[in-house]
């Protein structure tokens, strides 16, 4: 894996709402500064795989030169400061706050200690070392005689607050393998991660969103290779291959597709959405080539947690790719890995490059994809792909199935700090009633009123779609208004539910907006009002 440092993307952003402000009010009274706000309270991180910091020797407590502790909760004290010793370096929070330490119990000799340490996602790639270092530092405890750990990970959930189909509600993590270009290797890349994932102990499905050419029934070697439906639900039974489930056009015995757009668009949501996928921890869904209507209902239908960008050493790879990722973009899916195929062969212990270099890390620093991985030219790997065996799965030592690995590690990184940020983006103080606002990939915190974002909303149930007419007005809104809940929304928003019932959704580009123009003097407000 290379990775090469890269100047952040830049892309326009919408226009701007217009504000709906009190016409005789002196100044916006929308937004809060976050520099002259208390300090909040600290948030879990509960949606970080976590990574360890090496932990030295535990010093003992001041004053506790016994062997033996007084009472089962001073116990409980010791070995819960023992583990906050273990500390999320990227987010410096410790595991206890973290909340992974789960069924911590004492024996009534105060000398055993158990406890259940529940992971973010069972692919978690330094779960070992993670278990390793909790025996250590609660075994450092002079008291301790003996520690029982078991590791678990939570329940597959969605990161999502609107109502999804019920094929994709207990899917935690869906990745979208995408090269907007057909014949580099997108396919060989979408099998390979997932069944690299599912070796890192996920729980994983592959959906092939490729109607005309679907390369999944070539590519992998299931008994059964035709989908069959639940005669009570009507829902489709995915095929399973060494435990990956799997869902293709091409299994279901109807041959090749001679279709239009929208009948195919239909086809996919139907794939997709009325699968009984079951809890799944990632689902990796292989896109066609293109950026049209199957990319774009793909992104509507399914709550994308990110994309990996594929491409090949070739210019005119990188063209399309480009599409690609600026659609993803204005979708709010991040792409958080770039995997360049076909990059190099190596011979008479020199390596070659045929097709030229640069496409991938082009692709890289325009548009500050932090991560970069290189496949070689390999016979075995074109190989797997036409006899049904993937090759991680033929050649788990192999040079090939090592990158793989890494990009397998990036991938469940990646995808646990967006749901960390996704879950904790906004949220509501009450003590100083201000929303706290924080959208992901940003490092600048800001407060909004919560009666200016209620005025502001765009929906139709609060502006004519026709006329573009105002239906709310600014009294109708209460000031000292409070939401009841904000729930995530995807990667682009937040669904706010208020008092009166109304459930408002709130994209992120609309609350920096706001940041952004209540703050201007009174006079352009007002023409931006007007």
């Amino acid at each position: 894996m290379r990775t090469l440092r890269a100047a952040a993307a830049s892309f326009l952003a919408p226009p701007a709402p217009p504000l709906l402000l009190p016409p005789s009010t002196p100044t916006p009274r929308g937004a809060f500064s976050a520099k002259s706000a208390p300090a909040a309270a600290a948030t879990q991180t509960h949606g970080r795989c976590p990574s360890l910091r090496r932990v030295g020797r535990l010093r003992r407590r001041a004053g506790s030169a016994s062997s033996s502790v007084a009472s089962v909760e001073d116990a409980r004290k010791d070995v819960l400061i023992a583990l906050s010793q273990i500390i999320d370096p990227d987010f410096g929070t410790d595991i206890v706050a973290c909340g992974f330490v789960k069924d911590l119990e004492i024996s009534e000799e105060l000398e055993e200690v158990s406890f259940r340490l529940e992971l973010t996602t069972p692919a978690c790639p330094i779960k070992d070392m993670f278990e390793e270092k909790a025996n250590e530092v609660v075994a450092a405890l002079p008291w301790v005689k003996k520690v029982n750990v078991t590791m678990s990970a939570q329940p597959a959930q969605p990161v999502y607050a609107g109502e999804l189909p019920e094929g994709l509600q207990k899917i935690s993590n869906i990745i979208a393998v995408s090269s907007c270009k057909g014949g580099v290797g997108k396919s060989t890349v979408a099998v390979n991660l997932a069944y690299t994932l599912a070796g890192m102990g996920a729980r994983v499905g592959i959906f092939d969103a490729d109607v005309f050419g679907p390369s999944l029934p070539t590519m992998v070697s299931p008994e059964n290779r035709l989908l069959v439906t639940n005669p009570e639900s009507r829902s489709i039974l995915p095929t399973e291959y060494l435990g990956v489930k799997m869902v293709s056009f091409g299994f279901a015995g109807q041959g090749r597709a001679i279709m239009r757009g929208p009948m195919v668009s239909g086809v996919i949501n139907q794939l997709l959405t009325t699968t009984e996928w079951g809890e799944l921890d990632y689902l990796v869904i292989d896109m066609p080539p293109g950026t049209g209507d199957i990319h774009l209902t793909l992104c509507q239908v399914a709550p994308l947690t990110a994309a990996v960008i594929v491409t090949t050493p070739q210019k005119l790879a990188f063209i399309d790719v480009a599409k690609g990722v600026r659609m993803f973009s204005k979708l709010k899916v991040p792409c958080v890995a770039v995997v360049e195929n076909m990059c190099y062969f190596d011979a008479d212990g020199k390596r070659y490059y045929p097709f030229g270099q640069g496409s991938g890390a082009q692709v890289v620093q325009q548009f500050g994809i932090p991560h970069l991985f290189d496949l070689p030219i390999r016979p075995t790997l074109s190989a797997s792909g036409d006899t049904g065996i993937p090759e991680v799965v033929a050649d788990p030592q192999g040079d090939v199935a090592k990158t793989f690995q890494n990009l397998g590690v990036c991938v469940v990184q990646q995808c646990a700090k967006i749901r960390q940020q996704v879950s904790t983006a906004v949220s509501y103080d009450r003590s100083i009633r201000a929303i706290r606002v924080k959208v992901p990939e940003s490092e600048e915190e800001f407060l909004l009123h919560p009666a200016t974002v209620r005025r502001n909303d765009r929906s139709a149930q609060s502006v004519d779609e026709w006329t573009g007419e105002q239906k709310i007005q600014y009294g109708d809104i209460p000031e000292d208004i409070e939401p009841e809940e904000i729930r995530p929304m995807g990667n682009y928003a937040v669904s706010i539910t208020w008092p009166d019932g109304f459930s408002q959704i709130a994209p992120y580009d609309q609350l920096e907006m706001l940041e952004r123009l209540v703050d201007v003097p009174r006079a352009t407000t007002t023409a931006v009002a007007s």
